[in-house]
């Protein structure tokens, strides 16, 4: 990594306002004070780390998950500096760590590119954090100070000699914050292991001291993000074999473009800038995508592979099957909103799309064999939509009949249109026919679905416009699907997805949750889908007037509920919804008073996207693998 020659001391350190802020409004700069923002404090040192390695000074990072759920993390760096500030009066890393927007990322010269949230990253963790204790080494000494909810519990000393320098960071997340204090291993994992791709040759060492016997796993990746897009298309068939990869730079910044294309029907895309992944894109995606898609009909054309007569293919049918990571790093980057997820910058978008037009273009005409699987996968995809496209049309005369549309068995409701109007998709009709009777008729609607729908993942989008169980979905909610949709005019606030508790029940929820990633994501990105959690069993005692009735979700609530009636309590274990009457359903699982419902989130589109292609793809080794690497933690396969 090239060293950034420029001077880096207390002078570079710049402050801009105080640290009141955070503990009263945490969310305002970490997103939320759940499990989210917890993990996001482990992400903010461990950017700054990255900055360091960036900059040239550091090649190995360790970051370990303590017994008491505390986080250690250590870096060969520089060091934050330990000088006395000159306008502060204070050593720079109590600076550093206790003052808001304080650090070397604010045009001082202390870093050429940098990740972080602008100097906010530290003095925050500490601001949220129960205990941190800090160990700077400079070559010469080790220095110690600690903090308690972002106040100093003692002076900076020197605590040792060393010849070595870096970082030590040790904090133990607030409980009067946080509504939960476990980190989770496998997110942390994900988060280091991107980490490792995005800045080839930097070690990354992982350990969890919570387990009986801790393992290090060290997280390097020589080949960067052409390791990440090979990882991400594991469990795919590729097109060409080798991931096509270059890289560009211009005016102080530069892209890292990875892709291959691959036998699915869906796209994986994920860029980054400065290491922080934009999940809302931003101008680097655009570039990405404007670029490809010229690139491709241009060699489609001047090839004779796409006639005079034809229409040029679009940027959905460019993208078909490809996995791309697109990483920028730029000097000055403006990201939209406090926790970056949309590239600003109009400079990246040139980077990007001239990037594409001179590496992409060339690589194609050093490549004819490839480029041309590429070029039909492509034009497969335009013939495809071309037939989704008269699908389509013919829905929607369809839809216009008096009595040809597909949404007979809707029960709209009076309020569609509203934001909190709601809508059940339910397994069957019998049970359908109960939540029609015990739903509020006001703001809730029904949609009865019978028998097994479409596996979207083996399936092109006119497949998806033909197939008679996921057409009154697309119809009932009114948004379209794939690039065309559009959640502006979505009827619902909630599509819940309400099926029977047992093996057939969760292959209905999983099959419609394929279908809304794949083709109406935003939907699950926006928050709007839920799974009901209608209950497992009706506990009773008693008969007519001396009859009591309580429901449980659980085997645990179940037991409690019969040790709490006593001799006597009997137990109905509902093998379906359909077994429940209205009331019945309306108060355990409608009743927005009463029920429980979980939402459906998505926190990793990469890590979704494979465990979908495992699922529900034609390869049967990977799903066996999963199976059998997950079964231990099942409990009930009815559930």
């Amino acid at each position: 990594m090239e060293k950034v020659e420029t001077r880096y001391d207390e002078n570079q350190i710049q402050v801009l306002e105080g640290l009141e802020a955070v503990r009263k409004r945490p969310g305002m700069y970490i997103g939320s004070t759940s499990a989210a923002g917890l993990h996001h404090l482990v992400y903010e040192i461990v950017d700054n780390s990255i900055d360091e390695a960036l900059a040239g000074y550091c090649t190995e990072i360790k970051v370990d998950i303590n017994a008491d759920n505390s986080v250690t993390f250590i870096d060969n760096g520089r060091g934050i500096h330990v000088g006395i500030h000159p306008t502060e009066g204070i050593p720079t890393v109590q600076v550093v760590l206790t003052i808001l927007h304080a650090g070397g990322k604010f045009g001082g010269g202390g870093y050429k590119v940098s990740g972080g949230l602008h100097g906010v990253g530290s003095s925050v963790v500490n601001a949220l954090s129960e205990k941190l204790e800090v160990e700077v080494s400079d070559g010469k000494h080790i220095h110690y100070q600690s903090y308690e909810r972002g106040k100093p519990t003692c002076e900076l000393k020197v605590i040792g000699d060393t010849d070595k320098t870096g970082t030590k960071i040790t904090f133990k997340p607030d409980g009067e914050i946080f509504e939960t204090l476990e980190f989770d291993y496998e997110v942390l994992h994900k988060r280091l292991q991107e980490q490792a791709y995005l800045n080839r040759g930097i070690k990354i060492i992982f350990t969890d001291k919570r387990v009986a016997e801790p393992e290090s796993v060290t997280l390097y990746a020589e080949g960067g993000i052409k390791e990440f897009v090979l990882d991400s298309n594991k469990n795919k068939d590729p097109l060409h074999d080798d991931v096509i990869y270059f890289e560009a730079e211009r005016q102080g910044m530069m892209v890292e473009v990875a892709m291959q294309y691959t036998d699915a029907y869906s796209e994986a895309l994920m860029s980054f800038a400065n290491n922080i992944r934009t999940i809302d894109g931003g101008m680097h995606e655009t570039g990405f995508k404007s670029g490809l898609t010229r690139v491709i009909n241009d060699y489609a054309r001047s090839h004779n592979m796409l006639k005079e007569k034809e229409a040029n293919l679009s940027g959905e049918d460019t993208r078909e099957g490809l996995t791309a990571i697109i990483s920028v790093k730029v000097s000055e980057a403006q990201f939209e909103g406090q926790t970056k997820t949309k590239l600003g910058n109009s400079e990246a978008r040139t980077l990007v799309e001239n990037a594409l037009n001179d590496k992409f273009s060339a690589f194609l005409e050093e490549n004819p064999r490839v480029a041309k699987a590429i070029i039909d996968k492509t034009l497969t995809a335009s013939r495809a939509r071309e037939a989704a496209r008269k699908a389509r049309e013919a829905t929607r005369k369809s839809a216009q009949g008096s009595n040809a549309s597909l949404l007979g068995k809707l029960a709209r409701c009076q309020d569609e249109g509203a934001d909190y109007a709601e809508i059940y998709i339910v397994e069957g009709d019998s049970a359908g026919g109960s939540a029609k009777q015990g739903r509020n008729r006001r703001f809730q609607a029904i949609l009865p679905l019978w028998g097994k729908m479409l596996n979207v993942e083996k399936s092109r989008i006119d497949k998806v416009y033909s197939n008679e169980k996921l057409l009154p979905v697309i119809q009932a909610l009114g948004a379209g699907i794939g690039e065309e949709f559009d959640i502006t005019k979505l009827k619902y606030g909630k599509i819940i997805i309400m099926a029977d508790a047992d093996v057939d029940g969760s292959h209905i929820r999983t099959l419609l949750l394929t279908f809304f990633f794949r083709y109406m994501r935003p939907l699950i990105e926006n928050g709007n889908i839920y799974l009901a959690q209608p209950p497992l069993y009706k506990v009773f005692k008693g008969k007519n007037q001396n009859l009591v009735e309580k429901f449980a979700y659980t085997d645990d609530e179940r037991n409690a509920l019969l040790a709490e009636m006593g001799p006597g309590a009997k137990v109905q274990r509902y093998k379906g919804l359909g077994e429940m009457d209205p009331p019945e359903l309306w108060e355990t699982t409608m009743n927005p008073e009463t029920r429980t419902m979980l939402r459906v989130e998505l926190e990793d589109a990469i890590a979704a996207d494979q465990i979908f292609t495992i699922l529900m793809g034609d390869k049967v080794e990977p799903r066996r693998e999963f199976i059998e690497k997950h079964a231990k933690y099942v409990s009930n396969l009815d559930i």
